[in-house]
């Protein structure tokens, strides 16, 4: 007897064993699929991790494997290896790691499937939607939830068909659900006994009575070339035949009847990038190819190069190159960015060099489009290369070369909602190194973590200096809000004399304007002229944004929306005063200020969709508008060509995020938004608008310094310990009454210092302390790189272990924030 130890979709911290049927012992393997039963009734689809001889330890009965789907691993070796790495660094579990890396069609689940009894007639009046169910049903032997609430055009009928099954009229039952199905078609071949050139014409003088018969085959013979290739399959798919030949099914179903032509089922795939014709990457320019050997010089002894200087769009050339190389040798590669229309620009550059061998694995693809490309690299017979965001990191990869993260400082690399809370950067490296690759990393104004490891030695680093960069360096200039509003020279406006001047110039001179101001809305507090209370979301720890344009105050945490009140509800006397200014009112005062111009939006509300995105972009891109303003949204991808002044509205409401990064973040912000200014025919103008002209980071944005600002915030870090100086970690916990939490967060703090000691921090509120009705405390430790993750790991269950003795432990969610 054989048995196999399985990981299921759970958050749960140990595998199960299942006993293998003699049956099947021949087709399950390590990385197979296999179906198993799992609680009362329910089937899950769960992955072989070892398949083992001996009779493991257990005190109950083990169940049996239900199914094994598959005639081959849907893993690669390395996959769950990288998964419980994952796991073991992130503090989650290797079961999370597989439900958010296998795509959905690749792990069903069982479906509950409802039946009526037999002879089920009610006895009294039913509710709507007990009768609805009823009706539904008819003369169906079974049918699931999902297909009865489509029928019904109900949802949540799960109470509905309780009520019923209880009335004994209906029967609930699970089955195995079918998860993805493959799409196939049907293909035309030639018998095997036609398969010779003497055999084909002695079928086609068998034809001479059946004239359609005969010009379908003639037809098939002409497409196919049978003869021209015997050692390859010579088939056409059935629909095509039929479509070029312009005859009926009957007649193609008559040669297959007589045996000349034969036909087999196929699975399909789907390209999402079609390429007609490959070419050879373009020649280098001398910048380029110097880049390029600086980076084969840094792999020679490394393993990891910091590509440093290269902003976005730069080095997608560079890369190309390293790509067809690391192809040519017969090695995989993947290229990781932050978004993804950034994402479809790099594709769309680099499909005319690779063809069919790229991959794209983006957030829009449909199911059956996940599983495709799933499948092909699994299944590859050629080095493949595949650009995507940080999910492509889970794709079954075997023999990879060469990881390119770009723009590897972008904080969209952390998941930071679903589990795994991962950084793809980090795990990119480790992917990696399981598969002995090289990494590069590549960015304009690197992390403090990539910048410090090439100064100890850790990585390399390679400088591009473009000879003939596009576009000359912007003039950077510094308003002093502080100043100006105290001079009464920025009464009741947003926009500095400088700015004001500078736009004017632009806009006369037929020249584009952008305006940054990284927050939405029309007013980000409202607050009563008496009382002086704000006017915060019900379920959340924030105050309300108005948004003009829709009528409305709305939370943007968790949506909740509201009217805005004439009159303070706390106090009922006093008027509501709107303070702060988001993107909508900056559009207000542009129209005020510029009456006639062609003003658009980029924010949320105006682009929720990647098509309103693209479309906003294209228009101030041909022109069609003379300003624009964003969110941060604007620094994401393109650049223009006519933008002439570039205004940064308040850049301290950046820098005064109570984060221990965001100096860094506003650093490599501003930089990014610099750019948009760059000119071809003169130099473009940032003015950036300010309260502390004179911080150092500031005077490192007018030099465009990145070494001196990288050099200020390390020596801050170092100070307070921060990382890349220590590991960092956060355990947040959660939970719908206050008191519990409190209480429980100080024992979970009070069990971690009895080994941690003064490595925990807090337990603390954090600057939001309630999200959706769920209140929410920090314990902060900060861990001596010394200490290695797995002690700190045994540290943390021995603490949860603990409070398991609590009252309060069911009602508390506990997860945790690695490296943030």
């Amino acid at each position: 007897m054989k048995y196999a130890e399985v990981i299921l979709p759970f958050p749960l911290e140990n595998t199960f064993t299942y006993r293998i049927p003699e049956a099947m012992e021949a087709s399950v393997r390590k990385n197979f699929r296999v179906i198993v039963p799992f609680g009362k009734r329910r089937y899950y689809t769960a992955v072989v991790r070892e398949i083992r001889e001996q009779l493991p330890e257990t005190s109950g009965t083990l169940k049996e494997i239900l199914l094994s789907p598959d005639g081959a691993p849907v893993l690669s070796p390395l996959q769950i290896p990288f998964w419980e790495w994952i796991a073991s660094y992130y503090l989650c579990t290797p079961g999370e790691v597989y439900r958010a890396a296998v795509p959905a069609g690749l792990k069903p689940e069982s479906e509950t499937v409802v039946a009526l009894c037999d002879g089920a007639e009610a006895q009294q009046p039913l509710p709507p939607a007990e009768q609805a169910v009823l009706d539904a049903l008819g003369q169906e032997t079974g049918m699931t939830v999902s297909t009865l609430e489509k029928k019904t055009g109900l949802h949540r009928l799960i109470p509905a068909l309780h009520s019923l099954a209880n009335r004994g009229l209906l029967t609930l039952d699970e089955k195995p659900g079918r998860g993805f199905i493959p799409k196939k078609e049907t293909f035309i071949r030639l018998a095997p006994e036609y398969a010779g050139e003497k055999e084909a014409l002695s079928a086609l003088d068998r034809l001479q009575r059946a004239g359609a018969q005969k010009k379908l085959l003639l037809a098939f013979l002409e497409q196919v070339s049978p003869f021209a290739w015997p050692a390859a399959p010579a088939e056409i798919s059935r629909k095509e035949l039929l479509r070029v030949v312009g005859v009926r099914a009957p007649v193609l179903d008559a040669l297959l009847k007589r045996g000349i032509l034969t036909a087999c089922e196929k699975e399909t795939g789907f390209d999402r990038q079609a390429v007609e014709a490959v070419q050879p990457p373009y020649a280098p320019t001398a910048s380029q190819e110097a880049a390029c050997e600086a980076i084969r010089q840094v792999f020679a002894a490394k393993d990891v190069c910091l590509l440093h200087g290269a902003s976005a769009g730069d080095p997608v050339e560079i890369d190309m190159h390293l790509l067809a190389e690391t192809l040519q040798r017969g090695r995989q590669a993947l290229y990781l960015l932050p978004e993804a229309a950034r994402a479809e620009q790099v594709a769309e550059r680099l499909s005319s060099t690779f063809g069919d061998r790229l991959l794209l694995y983006l957030p829009g693809l449909s199911g059956r489009e996940r599983v495709n490309v799933w499948n092909r690299l699994l299944q590859a017979r050629q080095p493949l290369l595949v650009v995507g965001l940080r999910t492509a990191l889970f794709l079954p990869f075997s023999g990879l070369g060469l990881v390119i993260v770009d723009d590897e400082q972008e904080p969209a690399f952390r998941q930071s909602g679903a589990v795994p809370r991962c950084h793809a950067r980090n795990a990119a490296l480790m992917l990696a190194a399981m598969h002995g690759a090289k990494t590069l990393l590549a960015s304009a104004t690197p992390s403090l973590e990539s910048y410090l490891h090439t100064q100890t030695g850790k990585y390399g680093r390679a400088l591009f200096r473009p000879h003939n960069e596009a576009g000359l360096p912007p003039q950077i200039c510094l308003a002093d809000v502080k100043d100006l509003k105290r001079r009464k020279l920025m009464k009741d406006t947003l926009f500095s004399p400088l700015l004001k001047k500078k736009m004017d110039e632009a806009l006369t001179c037929g020249e584009q304007v952008i305006l940054f101001r990284n927050r939405r809305g029309f007013a980000p507090v409202t607050e009563c002229s008496s009382c002086h209370r704000t006017l915060r979301c019900p379920r959340c720890d924030v105050s309300l944004t108005w948004h003009r344009q829709a009528g409305q105050l709305v939370c943007h945490y968790c949506g909740h929306a509201t009217p805005l009140p004439a009159r303070c509800p706390s106090c009922g006397g006093g008027e509501m005063q709107l303070l702060g200014f988001g993107t909508e009112k900056v559009e207000e005062e542009m129209a005020a200020l510029f009456p006639g111009t062609k003003t658009a939006r980029l924010d949320l509300d105006t682009a929720h969709t990647r098509r309103a995105c693209e479309r906003i972009l294209d228009d101030f891109e041909q022109g069609r508008t003379q300003v624009l303003i964003g969110t941060q949204m604007l620094v994401r991808g393109k650049t223009f060509a006519h933008v002439g002044v570039v205004g940064v509205l308040n850049v301290d409401s950046q820098m005064n995020v109570p984060d221990f990064r965001a100096h860094e973040r506003t650093f490599q912000l501003m930089m990014r938004v610099s750019r948009l200014a760059r000119r071809n025919d003169r130099p473009g103008t940032v003015v950036i608008q300010t309260s502390q002209p004179e911080h150092p980071l500031l005077q490192a944005v007018l030099a465009a310094d990145y070494e001196t600002a990288a050099r200020h915030l390390l020596s801050e870090r170092q100070l307070f310990r921060y990382p890349p100086y220590i590991r960092m970690i956060t355990a947040v916990l959660r939970c719908i009454d206050e008191q519990a939490l409190i209480r429980f967060s100080a024992a979970y703090a009070g069990a971690m210092r009895e080994t941690l000691g003064t490595c925990v921090h807090g337990p603390f509120a954090p600057p939001v302390n309630r999200v959706q009705t769920m209140h929410v405390r920090h314990i902060l430790l900060k861990i001596e790189r010394s200490l290695t993750v797995a002690s700190v790991r045994e540290t943390l269950e021995a603490a949860g272990r603990k409070m398991r003795s609590l009252p309060d432990h069911k009602r508390v969610s506990i997860y945790y924030d690695v490296d943030n």
